[in-house]
C-alpha cells in the first residue's frame, strides 16, 4: 500500500482545528470582541464545562470558555509514553499536608480543553440510589439535594452521548443496561472474573466505560495499547474535548485557552464577570451575566476565595464557611498478583471489568458504606512505582521484578471516604507565577475510611488468590478528588443548591465534582457530566430572569430534561437493552 487508507496526515491548516488524523474542527470558532458583555461566562472547560458549554451553546446562549491550558491538537501535542504525558495534568505548585496527604497532579486533575476526562481511565458507573441519602440512612456523611430518580435521565442521556459501552444488564444499584455493546475481555479483567466466579462474587465485563468498542460517527473504535490515561490518540475514549467541545463551536461559544481566571468580579452583591491572565500574560477582563465556576474540587474553592472582597472577606459564596471543606478523594488500593502465565495488563483499556457487590452498607460491617473492585493496567513507569512501594524493590531488585512486568495482574479497590469538615482546601501563603495564592490542601483519614481500606484489600487479595496468583502485595494510595463546594438544600452547611446556584450570588453558579456531598465508590465522571447536563437545563428554562438585572428571580424551579441538546449523532442510537 503507497498511501495510507484516509491519505497523508494533514497539518494544522488556517481555520481548522485536527484533534486527530480523522476527526477535527474544520469551522471557524467564534470570537466575542474584548469589551463585549457575553451570557455566559464558564471556568474550566473539563469534564463539566464541556458539558454545559455544548448545551448553553446550542440553545443560543453567547457563551465564552475560560481554560488555563492549552486547546489540544491531539495528533500533535499528545504522545504514547507515560513520562512524556505529564503536560496533561495540572503540575502547578500545590501545597498538600495532614496526617494523610494526598497526592496531587496526574491522579485527580488535568490542564488543558476537556480538563482531567482527558486522562480518566474512562469508568463510567453510576451513582447507587443510597449514595443520596447516606445520613438519613446511615448515620454519617450528608444527604445530598436530590434524589437518584431525579439525576436518571441525565445518566441515561449522558451514556449516549458519551457514549458507555457496556453489559446488557447491570446488577448493582438501580440495575440497568447499556446501549453498545461491551468490550472483550483483557488478561487483568479475566483474572478478576475467574477470581469473582471461584468465590461467587457476581462481577461485569467489558464495561460501564467510557470507550468505544466499535467506530462512532467520526471516532474511531478502540484499539486495545493500553495508553487510556495518557491521552487517547486514537479518538475511541471519551473527553469532552472530543465529544461535546466541538459541537460548542459549532454553535457559536468561544474558547479562550492558555487564559488563568484570577479571580471573579463583584459589584452591588452581583458577579459581572472574571479578570484572567490572557496567553502573553497580560490582564484582561471579560463580563459576563453569569458565571459558572467549573475548576474542579482544587482550583473552584481556590478561586473562589482568591476573589475574597468587600461584602465577601471570606471568599464569595462562603457565608456558610464551607467553601473548600468537606473535601474528598477515593480509596484507591491497588492490589498486584503475580502468575504463572503471561497477563500483559497493557493488552486491554485499564477500565473493563467491576464488581460492585460489596458497594453498600453491610450491617455486618464495623463501617458504613463500601468498596468496589476494578480493574487496573498500569503501564512500566506506574508499575515500577508501585513495586517500589509494595516490595521495597531497588536496584537489581527492581530489575527483576521489571522483565515480569507481563506475568502481573492489578485490581484497584475503590472504596467510599466519607465528607469529613477537616480535609479541606485552603489558601497557602505561597504564590504561583500569576501571582495568586496557591491552594493548601489538608488531608485526614477516619476510623471508618481506614476500616473500609483494610476489607478492600483483604477482599482483593482473596479475589487473586483464587484466580491462581503466586504472590499478592499491595500500595496504599487515592483516586478520584471531588468535594469542596458541596450542594445542600441549607445555605448554612452549604456552599449551592442542587443545580449549582451558589446561595449568596444568584447570577454565580459552581459546576463540576466539587459539588458532591458525597461520593460512593463509582467513578465520578459520569455524575459530574450529568449534572452538567441538568445545570444547563435550569439554565435555559430560566434565562429570562438570570440573564436579567434581578437574577435572583426564578421562574422555573423544576426544569425538564431536554433531550433535543445531545451533540449531533448522539441521540436516539445503539440497541435497545432490556432490564
Amino acid at each position: 500500500m503507497k498511501k495510507p487508507i484516509l491519505g497523508a496526515f494533514e497539518g494544522p491548516k488556517p481555520g481548522k482545528h485536527m484533534l486527530g488524523p480523522v476527526q477535527k474542527i474544520d469551522f471557524p470558532m467564534h470570537h466575542f470582541a474584548p469589551d463585549e458583555e457575553v451570557d455566559v461566562c464558564i471556568v474550566g472547560v473539563g469534564s463539566a464545562g464541556g458539558v454545559l458549554i455544548q448545551r448553553l451553546a446550542r440553545a443560543g446562549f453567547r457563551v465564552v470558555g475560560m481554560e488555563a491550558g492549552p486547546f489540544w491538537e491531539t495528533e500533535r501535542d499528545w504522545v504514547s509514553d507515560e513520562a512524556g504525558s505529564s503536560k496533561l495534568y495540572w503540575n502547578d505548585l500545590r501545597i498538600t499536608g495532614g496526617k494523610d496527604p494526598i497526592t496531587l497532579g496526574a491522579n485527580n486533575s488535568g490542564h488543558g480543553v476537556g480538563g482531567g476526562s482527558v486522562h480518566w481511565a474512562g469508568f463510567t458507573p453510576r451513582f447507587h440510589p443510597s449514595d443520596f441519602h447516606v445520613l438519613s440512612s446511615d448515620g454519617m456523611g450528608a444527604d445530598w439535594p436530590i434524589s437518584y430518580e431525579e439525576l436518571k435521565p441525565y445518566y441515561e442521556l449522558l451514556e449516549a452521548e458519551i457514549p458507555v459501552s457496556g453489559p446488557a444488564y447491570y446488577p448493582w444499584g438501580d440495575p440497568h443496561g447499556y446501549i453498545y455493546g461491551p468490550h472483550p475481555l483483557g488478561g487483568v479483567g479475566d483474572v478478576l472474573v475467574k477470581g469473582c466466579t471461584k468465590l461467587g462474587i457476581p462481577v461485569v465485563a467489558g464495561g460501564p466505560v467510557a470507550i468505544l468498542a466499535g467506530s462512532h460517527g467520526d471516532r474511531q473504535h478502540c484499539i486495545y495499547r493500553g495508553f487510556c490515561i495518557q491521552g487517547c490518540k486514537v479518538g475511541a475514549k471519551q473527553s469532552t474535548l472530543i465529544s461535546h467541545v466541538p459541537d460548542a463551536i459549532r454553535h457559536g461559544a468561544e474558547i479562550r485557552a492558555n487564559c488563568m481566571v484570577s479571580r471573579i468580579n463583584m459589584k452591588n452583591g452581583r458577579t459581572t464577570g472574571v479578570t484572567y491572565f490572557d496567553p502573553d500574560g497580560h490582564e484582561r477582563e471579560l463580563k459576563a451575566k453569569v458565571v459558572i465556576v467549573s475548576g474542579y474540587a482544587i482550583e473552584t474553592p481556590r478561586l473562589l476565595l482568591n476573589s475574597a472582597c468587600p461584602g465577601f472577606e471570606q471568599g464569595l459564596a462562603n457565608s456558610s464557611g464551607t467553601v473548600g471543606k468537606y473535601l474528598m478523594v477515593q480509596i484507591g488500593n491497588v492490589v498486584l498478583g503475580r502468575f504463572e502465565d503471561p497477563i500483559r495488563m497493557y493488552k486491554a483499556p485499564p477500565a473493563h471489568a467491576l464488581t460492585e457487590e460489596f458497594y453498600e452498607t453491610n450491617p455486618k460491617n464495623d463501617f458504613i458504606r463500601g468498596f468496589a473492585i476494578q480493574t487496573v493496567g498500569p503501564l512500566p513507569i506506574a508499575f515500577a512505582k508501585q513495586m517500589l512501594v509494595a516490595k521495597g524493590a531497588w536496584g537489581w531488585g527492581m530489575r527483576r521484578v521489571m522483565m515480569d512486568y507481563n506475568h502481573w495482574a492489578a485490581l484497584g479497590v475503590l472504596g467510599e471516604i466519607l465528607p469529613w469538615e477537616d480535609n479541606r482546601v485552603e489558601l497557602a501563603d505561597e504564590t504561583d507565577q500569576f501571582g495568586l495564592r496557591v491552594a493548601k490542601v489538608t488531608f485526614n483519614l477516619h476510623d471508618n475510611d481506614k476500616k473500609i481500606a483494610q476489607a478492600g484489600v483483604k477482599k482483593t487479595t482473596e479475589v487473586m488468590q483464587a484466580a491462581g496468583a503466586q504472590e499478592v502485595v499491595q500500595e496504599s494510595r487515592y483516586a478520584h478528588l471531588v468535594g469542596g463546594a458541596r450542594m445542600g438544600s441549607d445555605p448554612s452547611t452549604s456552599v449551592a443548591n442542587s443545580f449549582g446556584r451558589t446561595h449568596d450570588i444568584p447570577n454565580l453558579f459552581v459546576c463540576d465534582g466539587s459539588l458532591l456531598p458525597t461520593q460512593g465508590s463509582a467513578n465520578p465522571g459520569l455524575t459530574i457530566q450529568a449534572l452538567a447536563a441538568r445545570t444547563a437545563d435550569y439554565l435555559i428554562s430560566n434565562a429570562g430572569d438570570v440573564l436579567s438585572s434581578h437574577p435572583e428571580r426564578i421562574s422555573v424551579t423544576d426544569p425538564p430534561v431536554r433531550r433535543n441538546l445531545s451533540p449531533a449523532g448522539t441521540a436516539n442510537k445503539g440497541v435497545p437493552r432490556l432490564v
